[in-house]
């Protein structure tokens, strides 16, 4: 049976297949690309600044495949490239962290596209293993990492130089690393890398032209939606016990244009956690309750949609975390409206839970 963190991966990897299940791989222009990356690691804690103790070193490997003007969307986001990459590396203390490995699919949006350059941002969210983890006797200052198994989301930009069919690119992004609070400690993985990569493209492919429009995503026009999101936490002590985590959002969305989209919405929060938080106080549900009010930037790409959002509590009676928070995500919606929805909901740069979700439109119909 596979395991939830396992989804992070395959339901980015289901984006890949969707955009491919029509074609060959001979349809699309691809290549490969190695890249070599140097970093640091932040210690975002005063309680992680014993941690790094110097530079980070990396390398990847990927598959790139750019889109081939099938979707519409290929067009409004100007063709960008997929594809996957592997990692391996360091990660600023080898004794405390050891050595981290890990597999991701990412997208590449051109920003700014000339004959010989390119500027663009990457997304990637994958699946990283670290040979050292926290051990009470055997490794007890590494309060980063409590599990091998983590999620591994990448951000970035990258500037790229072609002649021909080569291409040599200098990028900056930020690895983390983190198992969304599933096992403490975990105040996670912080990694800023600066790289140099080379790429050779393989096939080229001409562009196609989309013959219909996307048939899932209506534009201009609000839609509603409600998810009911479960999640499990464990808090300190450490090797303490693990607490479920209910919530149900409730959002509006709107899509302006083919990759612009925003959200609004409410939150309601039950962390069972909070019921031991202040023990000497007698609680129940409607004093855990924590409501919030958020708003996201939404990427539609087809039927997955990228979620970018920040909220502030507005009840929350023992605030065990900051006022705000912040939602990083996706989703995949089905053409009923129902939607599976994998997102990271943290506190700056602390995770707080994993949310796993399912959801419903209202009004949701073929454009």
């Amino acid at each position: 049976m596979l395991s939830k963190r396992n989804s992070i991966l395959l339901l980015l990897l289901l984006q890949l297949q969707v955009s491919f299940a029509q074609h060959k791989l001979s349809d699309y222009t691809w290549g490969l690309e190695g890249r070599y990356k140097m970093g640091f690691l932040i210690a975002h804690r005063a309680i992680m600044g014993h941690v790094p103790n110097g530079p980070t070193h990396a390398g990847e490997i990927s598959l790139l495949i750019r889109m081939n003007g099938s979707k519409s969307w290929h067009y409004a986001t100007s063709f960008p490239t997929l594809g996957v990459t592997v990692f391996a590396g360091t990660v600023g203390n080898s004794q405390l962290l050891g050595n981290f490995f890990g597999a991701n699919a990412f997208i590449d949006f051109p920003i700014i596209r000339a004959k010989f350059y390119q500027f663009s941002g990457k997304m990637a969210c994958g699946l990283g293993y670290g040979s050292k983890i926290y051990d009470p006797i055997t490794n007890p200052k590494d309060v980063a990492i409590s599990t091998h198994l983590n999620a591994m989301i990448q951000l970035g930009i990258k500037s790229s130089f072609t002649i021909e069919k080569n291409t040599l690119s200098l990028a900056l992004d930020m690895t983390h690393f983190s198992n969304g609070a599933f096992k403490t400690p975990n105040l996670g993985i912080n990694l800023p890398y600066v790289s140099v990569g080379f790429e050779r493209i393989i096939n080229t492919a001409a562009p196609l032209r989309f013959t219909t429009a996307d048939a899932v995503t209506p534009w201009k026009k609000w839609l509603f939606n409600i998810t009911a999101i479960g999640s499990v936490k464990e808090v300190f002590p450490t090797g303490g016990r693990k607490y479920p985590v209910f919530a149900l959002n409730t959002s509006a969305r709107w899509m302006a244009k083919p990759k612009v989209g925003m959200e609004h919405g409410i939150d309601f929060i039950l962390k069972q956690s909070i019921m031991d938080y202040h023990i000497e106080a007698e609680k129940n549900q409607w004093d855990i309750l924590q409501i919030g009010l958020y708003s996201a930037y939404l990427l539609p790409l087809d039927q997955f949609h990228f979620v970018f959002g920040m909220g502030v509590y507005v009840k929350d009676k023992y605030s065990p975390e900051d006022i705000f928070y912040h939602r990083v995500g996706m989703r995949y919606y089905l053409k009923n409206g129902i939607n599976i929805n994998l997102s990271l909901k943290s506190h700056w740069a602390k995770a707080d839970y994993v949310e796993w979700g399912v959801g419903y439109s209202f009004r949701y119909r073929k454009k």
